[in-house]
């Protein structure tokens, strides 16, 4: 069996690691393709997995709409070439287009339900929709996705991530970090280039914040993109971490999460390092889920992040495992149904 996997941003690399390397334990002839966009091509390397470098990110709405454009003449060049059975991505707006036009059955990955034009684009074009049980069917409905098509689970998509992982508890040490507080916060700046919110990647939404905590821990910034590291690149007591590196191990060591995105927040509930998620668009359904259990906290309010960042500073409790559906397991078994029915 051909199956062809699309990675479009830095996150899912991660997201698909044990995916791909099931599908490569089991002689499955594999394809991934990667967009140039962030990290993907530096995490792809760090894992070792070959891929094909195809298209890039847009900035503007004119670029995302040439870019992709581009992007799916060339990744239809080449699966047609490769006559794959079955594909699977998770939010790739490209790869849903290409299976739809070529009667090519496809998996797709959802989480989240406000990226309004993505999912236009690509949800009445798949053949099957995993999604958190959090999400609202009916969101995913109005954007044209086929409700018989829809695979629900209970938990997030992070939860994949550190199915088989080891921690790297000498994260700071092989970093090189010179620490001089004895509390350290990691801090994740907001997707500004993301088309679901409008924000300038000149500023962002930590800095009143980081001005203010870096008097009482150390402060890890991990930016997206070179113009966030630059607006934090003059701070006493800030460090810019520069990817690629071990967030899981980095979240799993630090004190406290605080993040204006969604992803890490969602791991650091997971790994139970406090976290306060200041993500300056609407919540999505799956930082509610955490929200919920008391694993996250949520504010956009800046004297409220910095009360609430020194009280969790002072008592950090880890909190316990949370009960989730085996998410790796759908997926895989998805895939085979799915190519089964070609």
């Amino acid at each position: 069996m051909k199956i062809w996997i699309d990675i479009t941003n830095a996150p899912h690399v991660r997201f698909f690691k044990n995916i791909i390397e099931y599908f490569q334990d089991q002689g499955e002839d594999l394809i991934v393709t990667a967009r140039k966009f962030g990290d993907i091509h530096n995490l792809m390397d760090v894992f070792g997995f070959d891929f094909i470098s195809i298209g890039k990110h847009g900035v503007t709405l004119d670029q995302k709409l040439e870019e992709s454009t581009l992007r799916a003449h060339e990744l239809s060049k080449l699966i047609i070439k490769e006559k794959v059975d079955v594909a699977l991505s998770k939010h790739s707006i490209e790869l849903p287009r290409v299976t739809f036009g070529l009667g090519i059955p496809s998996v797709y990955v959802l989480d989240n339900e406000h990226a309004l034009a993505a999912n236009k684009l690509t949800l009445p074009l798949c053949d099957r929709i995993v999604m958190p049980k959090v999400i609202d069917m009916w969101d995913l409905l109005k954007m044209g996705a086929d409700p018989n098509k829809i695979i629900p689970y209970n938990g997030t998509s992070e939860i994949i991530h550190f199915k088989n992982f080891e921690f790297n508890y000498d994260i700071f040490k092989d970093l090189g970090l010179k620490l001089k507080k004895q509390k350290t916060i990691l801090m994740r700046p907001e997707p500004s280039l993301a088309s679901y919110l409008d924000a300038d990647c000149r500023e962002s939404v930590l800095t009143p914040i980081v001005e203010t905590l870096k008097e009482y821990a150390n402060i890890l910034i991990l930016p997206r993109f070179k113009e966030q590291a630059d607006i934090f690149k003059d701070y006493k007591n800030v460090t810019i971490i520069k990817p690629p590196v071990d967030t899981s191990s980095l979240m799993k060591c630090c004190d406290l999460m605080i993040g204006a995105g969604g992803t890490m927040n969602r791991e650091a509930a997971i790994l139970g390092t406090p976290v306060i998620s200041c993500y300056p668009g609407k919540p999505l359904s799956v930082d509610k889920f955490y929200i919920d259990q008391g694993l996250m906290l949520r504010s956009t309010n800046n004297e409220e992040i910095i009360n609430t960042a020194l009280k969790l500073l002072v008592n950090n409790d880890e909190t316990g495992p949370i009960k989730t559906d085996d998410l790796f397991e759908i997926i895989i078994d998805n895939v085979y149904q799915a190519a089964q029915e070609k």
